[in-house]
């Protein structure tokens, strides 16, 4: 059978693989992207998902000059212009309006999130969206195309193979690229509920010695909590009837947001902090969880693999405009220049945050108290953090600034 030839090949249409053929559209580059099957299209009167992403300012950079962003607006999101995070005796509040910006996010489904660029792809002649794709066997030998072989029979070979396949990336795998793991000593439960106010514009975080508690506002007057807590203890309360979980949360959850009025879903998650060897082999690159799994504890996960999107885009256009090999280890070596780093200094920062939050040692406890009471008191450290967190801070890809690369 003959082979179907592209520059790139992305195995994987998630949010951040589907943005890299995205942020590659109308470029020189001819590309396939593979997905097993694709999301179940949008309703209004749909229940929001369990699983959704605050989307930093950096990602909704990204997405608005790639041309999804309209998509998502058309669809649900909820924007919050305020973030708290406290503990017993210290706290602090970040306020967008402190910075000039209208929002510091937006809570979105990552459903929704990923059927807007789908559905921008459609608008690209140099993209093909290859799906329902079963990838029967992946062919990798050093200084040659790679072949992705389908269970219909279909071949298809590039240049350039991305694996945007998650943290278990069967391309990672294949290409012999290694991984450092560890299970952190926590699950996360997350919760669906109906609140008693209507849209807010908070999203609040507090530490306490079991682990954090967070609540992100969604449209309407549904709202998502995130339990942080140990395996046992997110296993029994997962198996709770909804009644009794309603409880359970109003005992310990503040009531400063309102009242949890009904539990509508649940779902829950280990921590696992995972991170490649390398970003790069000769024709192959590493995206977001197939390169690195993060600490969940300030939903970072998807935003830095938006940026690595980005990175990857501008690395690969820019090298085929100058006429370089898209394959070749110096230019691939770019994008793991620009990314691995960034992203380890992210990971250690949650690592930090997590190791100090997470108990009730008195040293730390106080140290924790008086950086939130500090943090409060001086507004450029302040407003750096909250720059931070919106993703504006550090070495930024182009779209991530709003700039177009095409």
């Amino acid at each position: 059978m003959m082979k179907e030839k592209f520059d790139v090949i992305i195995v994987g249409g998630g949010m951040v693989g589907a943005a890299v053929a995205c942020s590659l559209g109308d470029s020189p580059l001819t590309v396939a992207i593979i997905e097993s099957a694709l999301p179940e299209a949008y309703e209004p009167t749909q229940a929001h998902d369990l699983r959704v992403s605050a989307l930093s300012i950096a990602s909704k950079n990204i997405l608005e000059t790639i041309g999804a962003w309209a998509g998502i607006e058309s669809k649900r999101l909820c924007p919050f212009r305020r973030m708290r995070v406290w503990e017993t005796a210290g706290d602090t509040e970040f306020n967008s309006d402190d910075i000039e910006y209208p929002a510091l996010g937006y809570i979105v489904e990552n459903r929704i999130t990923q059927l807007s660029l789908i559905e921008r792809l459609k608008d690209f002649t140099n993209i093909q969206l290859i799906s329902p794709a079963e990838i029967k066997k992946i062919h990798y030998t050093t200084g040659q195309d790679s072949e992705i072989e389908l269970a219909n029979q279909r071949i298809l070979s590039a240049k350039v193979l991305v694996a945007a396949d998650g943290g278990q990336s069967k391309v990672r795998q294949s290409v012999g690229i290694g991984v450092t793991s560890w299970d952190y000593s926590q699950h996360a439960l997350v919760i669906y509920i109906s609140t008693e106010y209507e849209q807010q514009d908070i999203t609040w975080q507090r530490f306490v010695p079991s682990g954090p508690q967070a609540f992100l506002p969604l449209t309407g007057k549904f709202g998502s909590i995130v339990w942080y807590n140990t395996p046992d203890e997110v296993k029994r309360l997962k198996n709770l009837a909804y009644d009794d979980l309603k409880t359970e949360l109003t005992e310990a959850f503040p009531d400063c947001l309102g009242k949890v009025e009904q539990v509508l879903g649940v779902a829950s998650f280990p921590l696992k902090r995972q991170h490649a060897h390398s970003y790069a082999k000769p024709g192959v690159v590493l995206v977001g969880d197939a390169a690195h799994m993060i600490n969940p504890l300030a939903g970072q996960g998807v935003n830095i693999g938006l940026l690595d999107a980005a990175a990857l885009s501008e690395i690969l256009i820019a090298a085929k405009n100058k006429n370089e090999d898209i394959s070749d280890m110096s230019v691939l070596k770019r994008y793991e220049k620009f990314r691995r780093n960034e992203n380890l200094k992210m990971m250690t920062v949650m690592d930090v945050f997590y190791q100090v939050f997470s108990n009730n040692v008195m040293p730390l406890k106080f140290i924790r108290n008086l950086g939130l009471g500090l943090a409060e008191r001086i507004l450029p450290a302040k407003n750096k953090v909250m720059r931070a967190a919106m993703g504006l801070e550090g070495n930024l890809p182009k779209l991530a600034r709003g700039e177009k690369i095409i």
